[in-house]
């Protein structure tokens, strides 16, 4: 297990393979565990992946204000400390909407960016993620022990491998907090970046699942039309996770992009 302190605290990160540098950034609710089998992959294709765990997530520091903007300030800091100058950056659901917003307030950083499931506008998260942002609710969830079971129950329709998935969020949801499990939702519900990205130049890609009841799936017409150079892939077979669904389709498109791309 690696880390590294910044000024708010530890941030916790694997690493995986040698080559040219790719930063993965995890969803809400996640770890940089759910980027394993990708990490894998890459590596076997001479890139080195860096998996973050934001403040609140996984094994890094619990205090923060667990917003957008703190985790775009967290992986700034984190790239400067690794000297990883300019990288391509890949984010899953709450990691593609930093991602967006780390390239647009730090262009330098960002050589191509890629996002998955990645709401743009908060409004097109599901109901059951807007209203884990008001901290009544999120309280009554995560203090009463009800959350795992409500995970259990919902991961049979976030993915098809539903086990593996909730396996998942009984790992990740013991090791965040109320603050991080609530504030971070809350701050992503208001989120809405469509003014700024015809500002983006850099090659993007967005990779949503067809069948996702996390994100609305329309968010890819939103990075098609913002973005002038921009792709999108619809994966037909998968919802929010398309990483578990169409694992090998996942890592070949995220291949392509990596090499070709410009």
């Amino acid at each position: 297990m690696s880390s590294i302190v910044t000024d708010r605290g530890i941030v916790h990160y694997e690493t995986y393979g040698r080559g040219k540098p790719v930063v993965l950034l995890h969803c809400w609710m996640g770890s940089w565990s759910y980027w394993y089998s990708t990490m894998e992959y890459l590596g076997k294709h001479r890139y080195k992946t860096y998996a973050l765990d934001f403040w609140g997530f996984g094994d890094s520091a619990k205090q923060g204000s667990f917003t957008v903007a703190e985790y775009v300030e967290m992986v700034h800091q984190f790239m400067q400390r690794m000297g990883v100058s300019r990288a391509p950056v890949m984010g899953h659901s709450m990691g593609g909407s930093v991602t967006l917003t780390l390239a647009l307030e730090h262009p330098q950083l960002v050589s191509k960016l890629a996002i998955v499931g990645s709401p743009i506008v908060g409004s097109s998260l599901s109901l059951l993620l807007k209203l884990s942002g008001y901290r009544l609710i999120g309280r009554l969830l995560y203090t009463t022990g009800f959350l795992p079971y409500v995970m259990k129950t919902l991961s049979i329709s976030y993915a098809r491998d539903w086990r593996t998935l909730n396996g998942m969020f009984e790992r990740d949801i013991s090791r965040t907090t109320m603050e991080s499990f609530s504030d971070s939702i809350r701050d992503l519900r208001g989120i809405d970046l469509r003014p700024r990205l015809p500002e983006l130049t850099i090659p993007a890609m967005g990779i949503f699942g067809r069948k996702d009841n996390i994100v609305n799936p329309n968010q890819g017409e939103v990075l098609r039309q913002g973005v002038k150079n921009s792709v999108v892939h619809y994966f037909e077979h998968s919802g929010h996770f398309p990483m578990l669904d169409e694992t090998e389709h996942f890592h070949q498109v995220i291949l392509d992009f990596l090499d070709h791309s410009e």
